[in-house]
């Protein structure tokens, strides 16, 4: 509530509807997003306050490109995911995406140029490996927004699920059914690969499992599922289950197994990570962790839209608790 005798602020009109300042900024901008009934709320207490928009501010506001650049990895479906959700958002508060891609012949200082070259005002960046000095050089110039990726002693906002309590409910889930020789096919060098390789051992250890675990070399593609599959065809004992970094080498596993003639699940089961649209599919059927999707994305533009028309400064760290979802690519242990 404003004190007696200064004049009213967006966030008294705020406080008076019990809204966030974003979306009372979009009613009295006349943006589109918010319910008539929201409209009718704020403007009769923007009203009732004597609340007047700053001139020089809605200017320099009218001068803006209102867009959200979004940094994805073409070869990821579980971003693909994340774009669908960002866009939804992001619409609701009056803003708009531009994307720039990350593949195997383009990395991600010219994904990220190419965003900041389209004028756009945040950069909601999806799993990204560069350096943490590297982020905050370019948070310097446009607030950045880190999704999937623990970050820390940074100034950047950070939005992703604790990987390593996700992996560590897949081994729960598998030992629950009796297994007990459980391979885990790794995603790599980076942050979110280590977070979930601990999340193995560490879940492993806490059965009682010290002796099997075994970690295969990979990365986040179907074809390291592919290799570490064929790596235990030709070690001979086949584990009972197979648990991969992410959904697309999960379904690698899965693929080489099948082909080698070893039924999933009956034989071994295989689970994946990210829950994304190929994990969902009939032919797959792949229990696998979900990450969320649509609360990372609606987080990762909240996060962008207070840094830009609320001012925040402080950094913010949003760890959403992963869910684990069972399909049918894995079963009680064969006796």
């Amino acid at each position: 509530m404003a004190d007696a005798g200064s004049r009213p602020r967006l966030e008294d009109v705020a406080a008076r509807v019990g809204l966030s300042t974003a979306s009372v900024s979009l009613v009295l901008r006349g943006a589109p997003g918010p319910s008539e009934r929201t409209r009718q709320r704020v403007l009769k207490a923007a009203a009732d306050l004597g609340y007047q928009a700053d001139r020089n501010a809605s200017l320099l506001a009218s001068r803006r490109s209102r867009l959200l650049g979004v940094m994805v990895d073409v070869h990821s479906p579980f971003h693909a995911d994340l774009v669908e959700h960002l866009h939804t958002a992001a619409e609701e508060v009056g803003y708009d995406l531009v994307l720039s891609t990350q593949t195997r012949s383009r990395d991600e200082h010219t994904a990220v140029e190419t965003l900041l070259a389209f004028r756009s005002e945040a950069l909601i960046l999806l799993g990204p490996i560069a350096p943490a000095d590297t982020l905050m050089a370019l948070h310097r110039k446009a607030p950045v927004v880190v999704v999937g990726r623990r970050m820390t002693g940074t100034e950047l906002d950070v939005v992703r699920t604790a990987d390593d309590d996700g992996v560590g409910q897949i081994v729960d889930h598998l030992v629950g059914l009796g297994h007990r020789s459980i391979a885990y096919v790794d995603g790599g060098k980076g942050v979110i690969a280590t977070d979930r390789r601990r999340g193995y051992r560490t879940a492993m250890r806490r059965h009682g499992l010290d002796e099997q675990i075994r970690v295969l070399h990979g990365d986040h593609t179907e074809a390291a599922g592919e290799r570490a599959a064929r790596q235990l065809l030709d070690g001979g004992q086949l584990p009972t289950a197979v648990a991969a970094f992410n959904d697309q080498s999960a379904i690698g596993v899965l693929a080489a197994l099948t082909r080698a003639g070893v039924a999933v699940p009956g034989a071994v089961s295989v689970a994946g990570y990210d829950d994304d649209a190929l994990s969902r599919l009939s032919c797959f059927s792949l229990t696998t962790v979900s990450q969320t999707a649509e609360a990372q994305a609606r987080h990762a533009v909240t996060a962008a839209v207070e840094r830009l028309d609320e001012g925040r400064t402080a950094a913010r760290e949003v760890v959403l608790p992963p869910r684990l979802v069972v399909r049918g690519s894995t079963t009680v242990k064969s006796a």
